[in-house]
Order: structure tokens, then sequence, then C-alpha cells
């Protein structure tokens, strides 16, 4: 993997939810590990939102809006040091949806300079990527608007508390689509950890498990 991961996707495909799982992956590997929160547009299913939990796990969290406690339009200047110091691996969790995949066209200079993965993450139930067309359309306007290439795709197919094997199954079928078509790797299959070991027995070394971190706007006060 390359040193810098951005993440991006469609609003609701669950990619803060991979962000943060692959943050405490990373750092689980030793890797001196920093998580960018660059969505400026959506402000719930935010990855500061795990800052205690990611602190503790020695990442560094930077945020892009006073800290976490109201959410402007502006980015955090203490971004550019993931790209300038090389000694970091960063995990940029990207707002979701083209228009929150603006904010990277910021960093194009640096972008261009830098050695970085550009992961779309694949849910199948979302509407407007439920079949191979319209995954590709999504993807295609989400580089568009960054003004860099996807690198790969990451399939991260659930319905929340209701997931199934079988939807993980129906997302690894439309991901391996999306992949012949446009000739991008699927990095991962991104899953919940009780499916993971289902999971690998057919999808093989790719299957990432997740601990399912981020919780319903309605249920933070529950935390």
């Amino acid at each position: 993997m390359a040193r810098i991961q951005i993440v991006t996707g469609h609003y609701g495909s669950g990619k803060t939810e991979y962000a943060v799982n692959l943050a405490l992956a990373l750092a689980a590997e030793g890797k001196k590990t920093a998580l960018a929160d660059l969505d400026i547009v959506n402000p719930y299913f935010r990855s500061f939102e795990q800052t205690s939990r990611l602190t503790e796990a020695g990442i560094r969290v930077i945020v892009t809006s006073c800290g976490g406690v109201a959410d402007i339009p502006a980015i955090n200047p203490e971004v550019l040091s993931i790209f300038q110091n090389d000694d970091i691996t960063g995990v940029l969790d990207i707002g979701g949806d083209p228009i929150g995949a603006r904010v990277l066209a910021r960093f194009a200079p640096q972008l261009n300079r830098a050695d970085f993965d550009l992961l779309f993450v694949l849910n199948a139930n979302r509407p407007e990527t439920q079949d191979v067309e319209r995954a590709e359309e999504y993807l295609r306007a989400i580089e568009s608007q960054c003004l860099q290439k996807a690198t790969g795709i990451v399939n991260n197919t659930h319905l929340c508390g209701e997931t199934t094997f079988e939807e993980i199954l129906k997302g690894a079928r439309l991901a391996e689509e999306l992949s012949r078509k446009t000739g991008l790797p699927i990095v991962h299959h991104a899953v919940s950890r009780p499916f993971a070991s289902q999971a690998a027995e057919i999808l093989g070394d790719r299957v990432f498990p997740m601990e399912l971190y981020m919780k319903k706007p309605w249920e933070m006060n529950f935390c």
C-alpha cells in the first residue's frame, strides 16, 4: 500500500468506518499513523468522533473544523504535514459524494509529488452505485471533482445491523464487475469481524475484518 491512503465513496458507503479501521490496522503494524478528517460537507458519521480511540492507539487525528465541535468549510493546514513528512503513514477520510471529493483538488500540487492510493469504497446497496454502470459513473464523477485517478476499489457492501453474508457476496460480485470494467484492483473486501472467517474462505486474503465503531446520529447519546 502507498504511504497515503485516500478514502472516497458514496455517502453512506461506510467509507468512514473503513478509514477508521484502516488507520487502526496501520498503527497496529507499528506505522506512525495520522488520520485526517477532511469531510467538510456532512456533519454525521465523521471520523473525528473516534478521536479518543484513535489517539489511544497512537494515531494523530487532524480535523477540519474547530476541533470537531463546529463545522466550518475550512481546511486545517496541519493536513500538509502528511504530505511533507515521509515518516507518516496517512489516511485521509474524504467527504462522501463528488462534492465532498472537491476538497482534494486543494492538495493537487502535493498529491502530484506524493505516494498515494485513491480508494473508491463501494456499497452495492447505495442507490447510485447498485449496478456497474452507475458505480463507474459515480467513480468517474469523484475523479473529476478531486482531479485525481482512483487506484483501487474497496467492497464495503452492508446494510448496517441488517447485513447478511449474501449481501457481502453481492457486493463482491459487483466489485469484480467494476474491477473488470475499469481495470482497478480490488484492494479489500471490508466486512464486520463476525463474517471475516466465512468471507475469507470465498474471497481470500483481500478480506479486511472491521470492528463497527461509527454510530448513527440518534445513537450518539448512548455511546
